[in-house]
C-alpha cells in the first residue's frame, strides 16, 4: 500500500473512459416478443440510437448514423419511439432530433417521414407515440410553434397517418384535443380502444405540483368526445395513468403527500413511499399493468426498486438481483417486464423480469468493467441534520483506490455535487465520473437537499420560495459535517452541479464561505432574465414557485442571483456552458462574467459549440473533467501531471 497525497493517486480511470461511459439506456419497449430501447453514442456525436434485441440473444443498433432517436418536446424530451409487429415484422416510428420530425421504420428499409417540417419558430415536435396500426395512424402528443418566441407554442394530442400523407402536409395531421391545456401527455387507450386518458396542467405549475387527469371516450371514428377531469388539481400531482388488463383506470398520485397507486380511485398500497416521480420527461413510466392483474412498479422512499405489486393484497415483491435503482422506463408484454437497473457496483442495463417465476437477468447494455472494479468508489448512503435539525439525505463517496491511501496527518479533499432539476434526486450508482475523482483521492459526496424527490411531497416543498437558501444550506451543512467529523479536509471543499446544480453551486461561492472553489456547468446565473423570456416554456414559469410570485416579490429575483452577488465572489472556479443550450442559455454566464470582469477572481470559461442542456459527445465530457480536476489541483496544491492544465484568469 502506498502512501501518497489525497488527489494524487494514479488512476487508470481517466476522462476518455469517462466520457465513454456516459449516459445509459433509456425507453425500453416491446415490439412483439422483442426488446428494443434507446442507447447513447457518446463517440457519434452523442447521438442517441435504437438497439433491437433478436430473439436469439444478439442486439443490433438498426439505426445508423446520423439518425438521432430523441425527441425535443419540452425541450427534456419525451419517449421518442414506439413499435408492434405486423405479419412478425417489425413496424417502428421515431422522432429524429436533428428535423424533429416522426418517421416510420421497417427493418431492411429506410426511414420515411410521416410529418412536415415547419417553418415557423421551432417546428414541430412528436412525443409519446401509440401505434394503431387498425385505425392507420400513431397518436401523440403535438408541440406546435406558432412564432419565434419560446413560449409562442402550442400542444395537442394529434393523430399522424402512417401512410405518409401528412410528410408535406400539415393539414393531414388530425388533432384530437383542444389546446385549452398548455402542456399534456400522450393518450393511453384502453385495451378495446373505447377510452382514452392523459394528463394535463398549466402556467404556473409544473407537473410535480399539480395535473390533472383527463378522460374521453373515443368514437368509431376515432374522435375524443366527453373529455372530463377524473382526478388531480392544482394541489395534487398525478405523475402517470394507464389501464388494466380489464379496462380499469390506473394512476399514480400524491394526494396523500406520497405518490401511490390508485385503481378506479382506491389505493392499491398505500405506504409512505414513492410509485411515481417528477414527470421531466413525457413517457415517464413507473408501473406497468400485466395481464395477469398484477402490475409491476418502480418504488421505493429514496432508492426505486422494482417490484410487482397484487392489487388485490397490497402486496408488493422486490426483484432480486444487484440493481438498487430502477429508472421510470417499465414496459410489459404478458407476464414479461422490462426496466432499466444499477447498482453501486455497475452502470445503468436492461433487465427484464419473468414475473411466473421471479426471476430476474441483464438482457441489453450489459455493464461491463471499463477497469478493474477495485478502483470504483465504496458509497454509502446517509442522512445529515441540518438548519432547525431538518434531515438531509445525501451519498458518501470516500476516497478509494485497492494500492494506495492518504498520508495519517492529511484530510481528503470532497466535493459536494449538487443535482439538477431542482426536482430531482442523485441515485446511488456507479458513475465513472465520480470514480474519476475518488480513485483519485478526492472524495464526493452527492446531496438530495431540500426539494429532491423520493422522500414525498412535504421534503420536495422545502424549496418551495425557498431556492437558493435551503439548496445552498442543506449542501454545506453536508460539507461542514464531513469537516468537522474529520472525514474532509475543511480548506479543501469544493461544490459543482450542472443546470439548476449550477445554480446551486455558484449561489454558494456568491453567499458562503465554505467552499475553496467550484464547478459551475450549464447553470442559471440571473433569475430576471432567466423568468422573462431566456428559457423555454416548459420552465417559464418554474420560479412563481422556487422563489415566489414575480409580480410580488419582484425584489427577491434580484437578491438571489448569483449575478447580483458577483461582487462577493473570491473563490476561483471553471464555468462550463454549451453554446447551444436554450434552457440556460450562455447569455447568463456572460452576464455574470461581465459582472466579475476586472475583480481578479481566478476562472476559466468553457463554451462548447455543438453542446445544448447536458453535454453528449465524448470529446467536451473529457475536456470538462479534465478542466475540472485541474482546477481542484491547482487550488488544493495537487500534482495531476496526466491532465492539462487548465489556464485560469485573473
Amino acid at each position: 500500500m502506498q502512501i501518497l497525497a489525497y488527489g494524487e493517486w494514479p488512476s487508470p480511470i481517466d476522462a476518455a473512459t469517462a466520457a465513454a461511459h456516459d449516459g445509459s439506456p433509456e425507453y425500453a419497449g416491446f415490439v412483439g416478443d422483442e426488446v428494443w430501447w434507446t442507447e447513447p453514442r457518446p463517440a457519434e456525436g452523442g447521438r442517441r440510437t435504437l438497439v433491437r434485441r433478436h430473439s436469439d440473444g444478439t442486439e443490433e443498433s438498426v439505426l445508423p448514423a446520423p439518425w438521432n432517436v430523441r425527441s425535443r418536446v419540452i425541450e427534456y424530451g419525451g419517449r421518442p419511439w414506439a413499435g408492434t409487429a405486423r405479419d412478425g415484422r417489425p413496424l417502428v416510428v421515431f422522432a429524429h432530433f436533428a428535423d424533429q420530425r416522426l418517421y416510420r421504420y421497417e427493418p431492411g428499409g429506410e426511414p420515411r417521414p410521416l410529418t412536415p417540417v415547419s417553418p415557423v419558430g421551432q417546428g414541430l415536435r412528436w412525443a409519446e407515440p401509440v401505434l394503431l396500426p387498425e385505425r392507420g395512424e400513431v397518436w401523440c402528443v403535438l408541440e406546435e410553434f406558432t412564432g419565434e418566441g419560446p413560449s409562442d407554442v402550442r400542444r395537442v394530442l394529434a393523430a399522424v397517418p402512417l401512410d405518409g400523407s401528412a410528410a408535406e402536409d400539415r393539414g393531414a395531421v388530425r388533432e384530437l384535443s383542444d389546446d385549452r391545456h398548455r402542456f399534456v401527455t400522450g393518450p393511453r387507450l384502453t385495451p378495446d380502444g373505447r377510452r382514452a386518458a392523459w394528463l394535463a396542467w398549466d402556467h404556473p405549475r409544473m407537473p410535480w405540483d399539480g395535473t390533472e387527469l383527463l378522460l374521453a371516450d373515443v368514437t368509431p371514428d376515432g374522435t375524443l368526445r366527453d373529455v372530463r377531469t377524473v382526478a388531480g388539481g392544482p394541489e395534487e400531482s398525478v405523475a402517470q395513468v394507464d389501464w388494466t388488463h380489464d379496462g380499469r383506470l390506473l394512476y399514480a398520485s400524491d394526494r396523500t403527500g406520497w405518490w401511490n397507486l390508485y385503481r378506479d380511485g382506491e389505493a392499491l398500497c398505500p405506504r409512505e413511499e414513492e410509485f411515481g416521480g417528477p414527470l421531466w420527461k413525457l413517457g415517464s413510466r413507473w408501473f406497468a399493468p400485466l395481464d395477469s392483474g398484477l402490475i409491476a412498479v418502480v418504488h421505493g422512499r429514496g432508492a426505486a426498486a422494482l417490484g410487482v405489486l397484487d392489487p388485490e393484497t397490497g402486496e408488493v415483491v422486490d426483484a432480486a438481483g444487484p440493481w438498487t435503482e430502477f429508472t421510470p422506463t417499465l414496459a410489459a408484454h404478458g407476464e414479461r417486464v422490462v426496466a432499466v437497473g444499477a447498482g453501486p457496483r455497475s452502470a445503468h442495463e436492461v433487465v427484464e423480469l419473468d414475473t411466473r417465476t421471479g426471476r430476474a437477468r441483464v438482457i441489453g447494455s450489459a455493464h461491463q468493467d471499463a477497469v478493474d472494479p477495485a478502483y470504483y468508489p465504496e458509497p454509502y448512503s446517509r442522512t445529515f441534520t441540518g438548519p432547525d435539525g431538518r434531515e438531509i439525505h445525501a451519498h458518501v463517496h470516500p476516497p478509494h483506490h485497492p494500492g494506495c491511501a492518504g498520508p495519517a496527518d492529511e484530510k481528503p479533499p470532497y466535493v459536494i455535487w449538487a443535482h439538477g432539476g431542482p426536482t430531482g434526486r442523485s441515485p446511488l450508482v456507479l458513475d465513472l465520473e465520480i470514480a474519476y475523482f475518488t480513485s483519485r483521492g478526492i472524495g464526493v459526496a452527492e446531496v438530495n437537499y431540500g426539494g429532491s424527490t423520493g422522500y414525498g411531497r412535504a421534503y420536495r416543498d422545502r424549496l418551495r420560495g425557498q431556492w437558493g437558501v435551503v439548496d445552498v444550506e442543506d449542501c454545506a451543512a453536508v460539507a461542514l459535517a464531513l469537516a468537522d467529523e474529520g472525514t474532509a479536509d475543511r480548506e479543501r471543499l469544493a461544490v459543482r452541479g450542472g443546470s439548476a446544480g449550477g445554480w446551486t453551486t455558484a449561489a454558494s461561492l456568491t453567499t458562503t464561505d465554505v467552499y475553496a472553489c467550484g464547478t459551475i456547468i450549464y447553470p442559471v446565473l440571473d433569475l430576471t432574465g432567466w423568468g422573462t423570456g431566456e428559457t423555454h416554456d416548459f420552465e417559464s414559469q418554474y420560479l412563481e414557485g422556487l422563489i415566489g410570485p414575480r409580480a410580488e416579490v419582484p425584489e427577491r429575483y434580484e437578491e438571489r442571483s448569483p449575478v447580483a452577488r458577483a461582487d462577493r465572489l473570491t473563490a476561483p472556479f471553471v464555468l462550463l456552458q454549451g453554446l447551444d443550450d436554450v434552457i440556460c442559455p450562455p447569455v447568463q454566464c456572460e452576464r455574470f462574467l461581465a459582472r466579475l470582469a476586472g475583480r481578479g477572481v481566478p476562472h476559466a470559461y468553457l463554451a462548447f459549440e455543438g453542446e445544448g442542456h447536458g453535454f453528449r459527445r465524448a470529446e467536451t465530457m473529457i475536456r470538462a473533467l479534465e478542466a475540472e480536476l485541474s482546477l481542484y489541483a491547482q487550488v488544493f496544491g495537487l500534482k495531476v501531471p496526466d491532465v492539462p492544465v487548465l489556464e485560469l484568469a485573473g
